[in-house]
C-alpha cells in the first residue's frame, strides 16, 4: 500500500511537471508576480486598449448622448416589477435627464449636486439620498472612469490577472479611488471590450459592504463608437435592473443644451401638462356627475 501511494504521488508530480511545461507562455507570464509599478503599467495599458476598442478619440470626444430603450426593474424576490420605455439624455460629465411613460411626463433630472423630479404631483427636489446615490454611481460609471478618471490624482491601478469571465478569456484590472471605491473591470482578451464591472464600497449610512456588478453585452457601433446595448445590474447578488437600448435608438453629439437639465425646464413642462391634466380631471368628474349614480 505504501509503495502504491508513493507511485501515485510520483505520477501526480510527473503530471504536474508535464502540465506546467504545456502551459502557454502567455499564461505563465500572466501568473508571474509584478512589482507595483509594473502592475499599474499593465493595468493602464489594458484600459487604453479598451478605450481604443470602444472607438479611440471618437469615444473620448463624445460630449452628449440621446438614447431610448427599455428599463426592467426587479424586486427583492427576483420577480420583474416593471418594464418601461425610457428616453435618456446625457451631457457629460454630470448632466442626466430621463423621461418615462408614453407621454414622457415622468421626468428625473440630475445636474451635478442637484436633482429634480416631475411627476403627477408637479415639480419637486430630488431626495438628498437620490442625489448622493447618483453621484456615487457616476464616480464608478464605466464610461466616466474611462473618459475622465484615468489621469485623476491618487488613483491606484493594478493588474489582477487572467480569468474566464462569462465564458470569455479576460484580464482583470483593479482601480482604487480616493472615495473608497474598489473598481474591477474584466476586459476581453480577443476584442478588448469590457465584459463585467464590479464595485466594492461602503454604504455611507449603514457602513455595510456593498457590491455592485454590471454585465455588458451586445455591442454595436454608433457614430464610430462601440456601445453596449444590453446591461444587467446586480446589488449584493440580487438583480436590480436591466437596460436594453432600441436598435438605432442612440445618437451622440447632437448638441444638447444646458437648459434641458434645469428645474426651469420641468416647470415649463408642468405648466403645459399640469393645466391640461386638471382640465381632463374636471371634465371626467363632470361627466361622472352627469351620468348619475
Amino acid at each position: 500500500m505504501r509503495l502504491m501511494r508513493r507511485q501515485i504521488s510520483l505520477l501526480a508530480i510527473s503530471a504536474a511537471i508535464v502540465c506546467t511545461a504545456c502551459v502557454p507562455a502567455r499564461a505563465q507570464d500572466d501568473t508571474q508576480i509584478l512589482m507595483p509599478e509594473q502592475s499599474a503599467a499593465k493595468a493602464k495599458q489594458l484600459l487604453q486598449q479598451t478605450i481604443q476598442a470602444l472607438g479611440g478619440n471618437p469615444y473620448l470626444d463624445v460630449k452628449d448622448s440621446s438614447c431610448t430603450g427599455y428599463l426592467g426593474q426587479f424586486g427583492h424576490s427576483g420577480a420583474l416589477q416593471s418594464y418601461d420605455q425610457f428616453w435618456d439624455f446625457v451631457k457629460f460629465p454630470d448632466k442626466d435627464r430621463t423621461e418615462f411613460s408614453k407621454k414622457r411626463n415622468i421626468i428625473q433630472i440630475f445636474n451635478g449636486n442637484e436633482g429634480w423630479v416631475l411627476d403627477r404631483g408637479g415639480v419637486s427636489d430630488a431626495d438628498a439620498s437620490q442625489v448622493k446615490d447618483n453621484q456615487n454611481q457616476l464616480e464608478t460609471d464605466l464610461d466616466y472612469v474611462l473618459r475622465y478618471r484615468m489621469k485623476e490624482p491618487n488613483m491606484i491601478f493594478r493588474y489582477d490577472g487572467p480569468d474566464v469571465v462569462d465564458l470569455k478569456e479576460a484580464d482583470w484590472v483593479e482601480i482604487d479611488d480616493p472615495q473608497g471605491h474598489q473598481i474591477r473591470i474584466a476586459i476581453g482578451r480577443l476584442d478588448h471590450l469590457p465584459i463585467r464591472k464590479e464595485v466594492d464600497s461602503r454604504d455611507p449610512i449603514t457602513h455595510m459592504r456593498v457590491e455592485e456588478v454590471d454585465y455588458y453585452s451586445n455591442f454595436h457601433s454608433v457614430d464610430g463608437v462601440m456601445m453596449y446595448f444590453d446591461q444587467t445590474h446586480m446589488r449584493n447578488g440580487l438583480k436590480t435592473f436591466t437596460v436594453s437600448y432600441i436598435p438605432d435608438g442612440c445618437k451622440f453629439n447632437t448638441g444638447l443644451q444646458d437648459s434641458l437639465f434645469t428645474k426651469e425646464s420641468l416647470d415649463e413642462r408642468w405648466a403645459k401638462i399640469g393645466k391640461k391634466g386638471r382640465k381632463d380631471k374636471t371634465k371626467e368628474v363632470k361627466e361622472k356627475d352627469a351620468s348619475g349614480p
